[in-house]
């Protein structure tokens, strides 16, 4: 490599791969001529800094595009690496581009479409913008999305998920009905462990190798006031590692996985599920190589198969479609009207609420939750409290490792928060603590009693509950899949729904 501002001799192509572009067969490689292209990589501080972020993330992130970049040099591509400490880095996307054009002088510059539109908008402003190609990781394009929408001007998951189970055949006899009978089996899949203590299997290990180490050093020195932990930093920078979690899970959680997807165990904060969504996100493994190894499952019954496949084929590809289609407004979506900020203990774990002080400690020890964490304990209570959808979706990017933007803003701001309005979901996942106290075992070591609304031990999740759906009866109360909710509210008198909007007020008081 030449020195920063020395002009190296003029290539045919600079070839971009993001951050969350780690695929060796991506379409940006297409055509790839390892004697006359370069692939250009950058670690800018920008990216690292435009919210706080998890030390976990940042090192997950700048990790595996070290990692990615070895794998590259080992097929003969040619790598321009901008480390985020090298003197000459500008930190900035934009700034970073144009010096690498200036001093290859590529005949163009290539890059898959960005999964994020603030990204995909800085690109295209570029003095020499790239060409883009479709990121062919997804099963459904954006072209075949929009089509889908034209077709359906409401669309909703579970039209498109058969959609895409007759197009890829998958779980589908050949008379194209669903293998079992049934779309889904979400019936079978709430159940809660109760007194039950299943053994949970270990986790795979992926200890830090040379890469990974220097990686965490630099992570605890530049990022040191950052968020969260870098204590047993396990997760999977390589490929090769993300293989393995994925046979993991096939081989010794996939089958329990669907039974307790919706469970909640005290001090275990991956249970079954596969914490394959990192892997997935920085295209380290393929949704569709990931579903089929999963259907070559022997021991897995049904009801996990089709659970799973759902996450990956259905929901996971809807909601980027969703985004494609609705961005860049769909951010300032906030259907109802909530403005309260973040509470503070998100961030800490303070909280006399046992099952938000769990969740919040397993975002902070391993910038994960699981989903039901995410959805039913995080999500409800900023929706109920009355947090800014937007604001749920920047702490949500910024706490968890697997986060990307086309994926948390329909699930944080539509699915969580219900702050567009039904675009994602037809009816907000409103609940009581007493959802909490079925799907887990929090609220047995909890002071609060969630059958309770009012008074010194009411559950706040149960006093919020009635309140949001007082405060939005106007909104819901015609929503067919509500009806038992709002059966449920009339019958409170008009005193007992003054003292819930009293107690609500104070909740809401003392969190921000």
């Amino acid at each position: 490599m030449a020195r920063s501002g020395e002009p190296e001799q003029e290539v045919g192509n600079l070839v971009l791969v993001l951050g969350d572009q780690l695929d060796l067969d991506s379409a940006a490689f297409d055509g790839f001529d390892p004697s006359r292209d370069v692939v250009l990589q950058m670690e800018v501080m920008e990216e690292t800094c435009y919210i706080p972020q998890h030390k976990k993330r940042i090192a997950y992130f700048l990790a595996s595009m070290r990692h990615f970049k070895d794998e590259l040099a080992a097929r003969g591509r040619r790598v321009h690496y901008v480390e985020i400490d090298a003197p000459e880095n500008t930190g900035r996307f934009e700034t970073e581009i144009a010096r690498a054009q200036q001093m290859f002088r590529p005949a163009r510059t290539i890059v898959v479409e960005p999964g994020d539109w603030r990204v995909a908008e800085k690109l295209r402003r570029l003095v020499q913008p790239p060409e883009f190609r479709s990121d062919r990781h997804f099963l459904c394009s954006r072209d075949e999305f929009a089509t889908f929408a034209e077709r359906h001007p409401r669309p909703i998951l579970e039209t498109f998920y058969r959609a895409m189970r007759r197009k890829t055949g998958l779980l589908m006899d050949r008379e194209g009905h669903p293998i079992g009978g049934a779309w889904n089996f979400d019936a079978e899949n709430r159940k809660s462990f109760g007194k039950y203590s299943p053994p949970l299997p270990a986790r795979p290990t992926h200890a830090p190798d040379t890469i990974t180490a220097g990686v965490l050093r630099l992570v605890a020195r530049r990022f040191a006031d950052s968020p969260g932990k870098l204590d047993d930093f396990n997760l999977p920078v390589t490929r090769g590692q993300a293989l393995t979690q994925l046979d993991d899970f096939v081989a010794n959680r996939l089958p329990l996985f669907g039974t307790y997807q919706d469970a909640m165990r005290s001090g275990e904060p991956f249970l079954y599920h596969s914490v394959l969504s990192g892997p997935l996100n920085l295209h380290q493994l393929r949704p569709l190589e990931v579903v089929q190894s999963a259907l070559r499952s022997r021991s897995a019954p049904l009801n996990a198969l089709e659970g799973f496949l759902r996450q990956i084929i259905g929901w996971r590809e809807f909601v980027r479609g969703i985004y494609w289609q609705r961005m860049p407004n769909y951010a300032e979506e906030n259907a109802l009207g909530a403005e309260l900020p973040m509470p503070s203990f998100y961030w800490t774990g303070e909280t006399e609420m046992r099952c938000l002080a769990e969740a919040i400690g397993h975002t902070i020890d391993h910038a994960y939750a699981h989903h039901i964490e995410r959805l039913m304990v995080l999500g409800l209570f900023a929706m109920l409290l009355g947090v800014r959808p937007y604001d749920v979706h920047r702490w949500h990017m910024s706490m968890f490792w697997d986060a990307i933007d086309w994926v948390s803003l329909p699930n944080t701001l539509g699915m969580s928060q219900h702050g567009d309005g039904g675009i994602v979901g037809t009816k907000p996942y409103a609940a009581s603590g007493n959802y909490i106290n079925r799907m887990s075992d929090h609220c047995r070591y909890c002071r609060f009693d969630p059958k309770q609304a009012t008074g010194e031990n009411a559950c706040p999740f149960t006093t919020l509950y009635w309140n949001f759906l007082d405060k939005h009866r106007k909104r819901f109360a015609g929503n067919g899949r509500m009806k038992n909710q709002y059966a449920n509210l009339d019958r409170k008198d008009g005193s007992e729904l003054g003292a819930i909007r009293r107690q609500a007020a104070k909740i809401m008081a003392a969190a921000t």
